[in-house]
């Protein structure tokens, strides 16, 4: 692969891997993101474009007629150019061309934009609609995975999202196929914690799709604690493999299928329509808050 683009503000130095844009690391005075290891979770923090989740039967109808994609899209597993380049920045640029066509047949310039300043790391992905006639249906998904236990001595049992709301509304799930199911559940966040425990995702994600918080903590009693911000960003994914090191925290501009669904790929759930010739950007940030 090419060598991952370095940035720091000297409180904060993250890497990112041109393939897929996504963040290959991210440290503070000692590592914060996961490793990827291939034997539990290749990912670190996958860019989802042009879609966040499973389609019903690996498909999406665009015009009556069916195209397959496979789940989260393909923007991760494409080469993205850098475009610019600082000490405390990086941009990156993926363009449509003959193969994402064939994928999905639209016109597209899709950036990801990281810049760390202080101790905060922040990401901005900006889609633009290149078409001269043709809507562009669209959604982009963040998958950062931070470590769990974080490096700070405290056991993983302490470990817990502060929300910065109430979060009453109940929460969703996937189904075996990775598809919404049209089943509600309790919320599990108790006085606006949640606490974290595998079991929490012997049933894959825990998905909040009613949510009103747009920024929580992680971390523990003790100890420095990471603040997430998703401004703009209305789903929020909270996903592990039950005891893996790591915990993915997700804001989302859309979701999986839900099941049975069969409508036109601009009706699913979470897609934005960008016309002819404008953009719109999601971003989110990632930062280290001493206790």
């Amino acid at each position: 692969m090419d060598s991952p683009i370095q940035i720091s503000s000297g409180r904060l130095t993250a890497e990112i891997d041109p393939l897929g844009a996504q963040l290959f690391s991210l440290r503070a005075d000692r590592d914060l993101q996961w490793h990827g290891d291939p034997a539990v979770w290749k990912g670190r923090a996958p860019i989802l474009f042009p879609i966040v989740g499973a389609l019903a039967q690996g498909q999406y109808r665009l015009d009556g007629e069916p195209h397959s994609l496979s789940r989260h899209g393909f923007a991760r597993d494409r080469l993205f150019t850098l475009v610019e380049r600082t000490a405390a920045s990086a941009l990156f640029r993926l363009n449509w061309d003959e193969e994402t066509f064939r994928l999905y047949p639209f016109r597209f310039q899709f950036d990801l934009h990281f810049a760390v300043t202080g101790a905060r790391l922040s990401m901005t992905a900006t889609v633009r609609n290149m078409e001269e006639a043709k809507i562009l249906p669209a959604s982009v998904g963040f998958h950062p995975a931070l470590l769990w236990p974080l490096p700070y001595g405290e056991p993983r049992a302490a470990h817990f999202l502060e929300f910065e709301q109430d979060e009453p509304a109940p929460i969703r799930r996937l189904d075996a196929q990775g598809l919404l199911s049209p089943q509600e559940f309790p919320t599990p966040v108790k006085g606006r914690r949640l606490e974290l425990r595998d079991d929490l995702f012997t049933a894959d994600a825990v998905i909040f799709d009613s949510l009103a918080s747009r920024r929580l903590r992680y971390g523990a009693g003790n100890g420095p604690r990471i603040e997430v911000e998703f401004a703009g960003m209305p789903i929020l994914g909270v996903w592990t493999k039950p005891g893996a090191g790591f915990i993915c925290i997700e804001p989302w501009q859309g979701i999986a299928d839900p099941q049975g669904f069969s409508g036109d790929f601009a009706a699913k759930p979470g897609i934005v329509l960008l016309p002819p010739g404008t953009e719109r950007s999601f971003a989110m940030s990632i930062a280290l808050m001493e206790p």
